[in-house]
């Protein structure tokens, strides 16, 4: 009787074990278990104060070269981007092969920091190699809206190792939950208007270099419920979701216009 009693909570455990496992695979499958670990940690020794349509200088800590002019500062704009030679206060996104400033643009939308948290950056690693980085961490959208939350980060990365001013372009992606400001014509929940984009771009229009990732302009195309263009989903240049890598040698990008 005892033996029969060991077998069948050994076969129940079992069971337990298995179905936990399945059922756990469903909650945390390994696309979004890598997706939450995309944001590299630190990047935070300085706190962008809290604010709407804010640009601030920051210095990078080693020089780039990008499209043919080298950079040892951009402007930090609060609407998820930098840009080199003058800021951006933009807020409605634009085609990125718009005339504009040179941009590295994470996720270009209508973030409001008034509410929530603010943008963080520094310096640090990666790989070993310098470099600069900014934190969008969860952050909330025009107007004072904190109800939705994107957390986001861009890197750049020193590889003077392979070339003077060589440098590699870093997005992370651990959350977006929203694409457009209420000024842009987003509602409530900061959807349904005017979309984020992402990429970079030489900034000078139609003539110049540019990129964007997929889905960029595109309603609900970055958001995490979006298989087939979600950020967290996907990546470029790495095995990690969330995480596309492009680089930059000589003053150009490993890939141009779409």
């Amino acid at each position: 009787m005892r033996s029969y009693r060991r077998a069948l909570i050994a076969v129940i455990t079992a069971v337990i074990t298995i179905a936990g496992g399945i059922y756990g695979s469903i909650l945390r499958s390994p696309a979004a278990l890598a997706a939450t670990s995309a944001v590299l940690p630190g990047f935070s020794s300085q706190t962008f104060a809290a604010n709407d349509d804010g640009s601030i200088d920051v210095t990078l800590g080693f020089p780039i070269k990008y499209f043919g002019n080298q950079y040892t500062s951009a402007s930090l704009n609060n609407n998820g981007n930098l840009t080199f030679g003058q800021s951006l206060g933009t807020y409605t996104p634009y085609p990125l092969s718009d005339q504009g400033p040179a941009i590295i643009a994470a996720f270009f939308a209508d973030v409001d920091t008034r509410a929530g948290n603010p943008v963080t950056y520094g310096n640090g690693t990666v790989d070993g190699h310098q470099a600069f980085g900014v934190n969008w961490p969860a952050v909330g959208c025009y107007n004072e809206n904190d109800s939705v939350h994107d957390t986001f980060q861009l890197i750049l990365i020193n590889r003077s190792d392979i070339g003077a001013g060589d440098f590699d372009i870093e997005f992370n992606y651990d959350s977006i939950q929203w694409d457009s400001g209420q000024a842009s014509g987003g509602d409530s929940q900061c959807l349904n208007g005017t979309a984020a984009r992402a990429g970079y771009a030489s900034g000078s229009g139609a003539t110049g270099t540019y990129y964007e990732l997929p889905g960029s302009g595109e309603n609900n195309a970055f958001l995490d419920s979006n298989a087939a263009t979600g950020l967290i989903n996907h990546s470029y240049g790495s095995t990690q979701p969330g995480r596309y890598v492009y680089q930059i040698r000589g003053g150009l990008p490993d890939r141009k216009s779409t």
